[in-house]
């Protein structure tokens, strides 16, 4: 993964952790989501997290493996 930054804007209350990495296009389908959380390091405002049901709200910042970087903004 080349390093980036891309804000992700949403209009609900959240979105899961596995819905974004769909959405901005990092993993294909759902399915994937649990295997790629598993085997990369995911920050969620510093703080690692391996939950592909953690709900994002807007202004959290996530970091994949120290090249990714994405914000929910809302």
């Amino acid at each position: 993964m080349s390093k980036n930054y891309q804000q992700i804007k949403i209009s609900t209350d959240y979105i899961t952790l596995g819905q974004l990495l769909k959405f901005s296009g990092i993993i294909d389908n759902g399915s994937e989501a649990k295997e790629f959380i598993f085997n990369n390091e995911i920050l969620v405002d510093g703080e690692e997290c391996k939950m592909r049901g953690k709900k994002l709200r807007g202004g959290e910042k996530i970091d994949i493996n120290g090249s990714v970087f994405l914000e929910i903004t809302r």
